[in-house]
């Protein structure tokens, strides 16, 4: 217990330790005190820890820094963990960074892992930049299911004629979860 008590009170002491779990939590724990020397070290987990869970975990209270962040998140998006890359893109969304775009757009559209993809068009969504509009487009039609869900939420921020027709066309889309999706921005 008194153990427990040190790493929360000083996360930075256990990130080296062997035991993977124990560094994700020290990780988790920084995010109490994201001061320069948290951050320093949280870059340095998101680079090179050996577990991809820790990776993760760093993008995700690393994203949490706000603007700092953004730089230290760009720099790990060809990280091979589909976990690390949905945290990422999720940590971009947080940002509201609309530098994420070309990148999100990108994994939205081609990354092999569906998580990263449902990420990166919920993050487009909460960046609201234009140019992922005829994307989140194409998405809405032709995606997983999930991942249509997912981009009709993301239209909804934008207006314009061709994103109401998108919307009101998921309204009859064969997944239960995208029909209440395009149910749900319309109000019904």
């Amino acid at each position: 217990m008194a153990d427990l008590h040190r790493l929360v009170a000083a996360p930075l002491e256990f990130i080296s330790t062997a035991d993977a779990k124990i560094r994700r939590l020290a990780v988790s724990a920084c995010a109490a005190g994201l001061d320069e020397a948290a951050i320093e070290a949280l870059q340095q987990i998101l680079r090179h820890d050996p577990d991809d869970r820790v990776r993760a975990e760093a993008a995700e209270v690393l994203s949490g820094a706000g603007p700092v962040a953004f730089s230290n998140l760009m720099a790990a998006t060809d990280d091979d963990a589909g976990i690390v890359r949905e945290a990422i893109a999720t940590g971009f969304g947080e940002l509201e960074d609309a530098r994420s775009v070309d990148w999100l757009m990108s994994a939205a559209r081609q990354d092999p892992e569906k998580l990263v993809r449902e990420a990166a068009v919920a993050a487009l969504g909460a960046i609201g930049d234009a140019r992922a509009v005829p994307l989140l487009l194409e998405l809405v039609a032709s995606a997983a299911p999930q991942v249509r869900r997912r981009s009709v939420v993301a239209l909804s921020v934008f207006d314009g004629p061709e994103v109401e027709a998108a919307i009101t066309a998921a309204k009859a889309d064969r997944n239960p979860m995208v029909r209440e999706a395009a149910e749900m921005v319309f109000g019904h």
